[in-house]
């Protein structure tokens, strides 16, 4: 049978499949292999008559295969992340428009989808933030607290599996818990049987009907490990549509001159932040292959 693997820990693996959680241990092969299954992997699994879950509302299990993933991450060690919902606040503490750019170069690299979600929206007004993003990302602006936005947000999600990206303080917890509410199927299971009472240390997969959402704690950044700072204009989706333009081929948008980037940027065409955080990222980028 076929499972999500929603949670990793102390060497088992909890599996859930047809309404079913399933405490696993996996097969020796996947060390031998170098190979370890993550958080959001679609598995391969079967029943261990020979063993006991340590909870009698799970069954005992064995991952038998790692079906193929989609992508994989480092920093929080999960897989399969279809749509990553870049969370910024409107207000306490005010969006940092780079740290988005950056996340959604690295979701871009994985071949994630992007969604920036601007919380908070009851206390302060997050027009300014979303007009950045207009016709670049899918925007939704809610708040966890008075619930307005959620289902609209919900609705975006349905049907993938998604994470929460965003700096501290902007609220990620609270929106986790304003989408799966107190019923989340594999939540419950979870937050009675696999984890602390107060403290998430360990990723893990929620669901609830179509939404499975990842729970990843200390998920503030994502990492750029292979990016050359030559390929980095590709992963900015407003600059699609003037690459190879340029005069030159070789074009870095920095200081050639005839550079069609900089001139949309001139014209109002690519925002001005969006710019700017090119730059910046293109200049780490460039700085890191020194070391």
């Amino acid at each position: 049978m076929t499972g999500k693997l929603i949670k990793g820990i102390a060497g088992f693996y909890y599996v859930y499949s047809g309404g079913q959680v399933y405490e696993c241990k996996a097969r020796g092969k996947f060390r031998i292999k170098g190979q370890t299954p993550m958080v959001g992997d679609l598995v391969e699994l079967s029943l261990d008559p020979a063993s006991t879950a340590s909870d009698p509302s799970m069954l005992a299990g064995t991952v038998d295969a790692i079906l193929p993933r989609l992508n994989e991450y480092d920093r929080p060690p999960i897989a399969n992340v279809e749509l990553c919902v870049i969370v910024a606040a409107a207000k306490d503490p005010e969006p940092l428009t780079y740290v988005i750019d950056r996340m959604a170069v690295s979701a871009e690299l994985k071949d994630s989808e992007v969604i920036i979600c601007i919380n908070k929206e009851d206390l302060a007004s997050a027009e300014e933030i979303a007009k950045i993003y207009e016709g670049i990302y899918p925007v939704h602006c809610v708040s966890a607290v008075t619930g307005e936005g959620i289902e609209d947000l919900k609705a975006a999600i349905s049907g993938k599996q998604a994470a929460l990206a965003g700096p501290s303080g902007v609220g990620k917890s609270s929106l986790t818990n304003a989408i799966l509410g107190e019923n989340a199927e594999v939540g419950e299971i979870s937050k009675k049987t696999l984890r602390g009472k107060n403290t998430t240390r360990h990723s893990e997969l929620f669901a609830k009907g179509d939404i499975f959402l990842f729970d990843t704690p200390g998920f503030t950044s994502f990492e750029t490990p292979e990016l050359d700072e030559t390929e980095l204009a590709k992963y900015f989706p407003d600059f699609e549509a003037y690459l190879g333009k340029c005069r030159f081929d070789n074009c870095m948008h920095i200081n050639e001159p005839d550079c069609v980037i900089k001139d949309a940027v001139k014209e109002g065409k690519i925002k001005k932040s969006r710019y700017t955080s090119y730059k910046t990222m293109y200049k780490e980028l460039k700085e890191r292959k020194k070391y």
